[in-house]
């Protein structure tokens, strides 16, 4: 493990009855710009934000869940 890239994710935890499902809306650039910021998110940028790893770990879960929504909707930066 580098100290750039942080601690590799957990897998996910099994699925909940309390799971949300968010439909959004997005214009093409708007949502290019987000999948390219899922793509240069780093470790340290989720740990700066959080209140602790476990919050850090969560943040990045989710937001690898959203980067792989996104490439099946054709928006995945290389």
């Amino acid at each position: 493990m580098s100290p750039r890239q942080g601690p590799t994710p957990s897998p996910d935890p099994a699925p909940t009855p309390d799971l949300l499902v968010l439909p959004i809306d997005g214009t093409p650039p708007e949502t290019w710009a987000f999948a390219q910021f899922l793509k240069r998110a780093t470790w340290d940028h989720y740990r700066s934000l959080a209140v602790s790893d476990d919050e850090a770990r969560a943040m990045q879960r989710l937001a690898e869940r959203l980067r792989l929504a996104l490439a099946e909707h054709g928006y995945a930066p290389r």
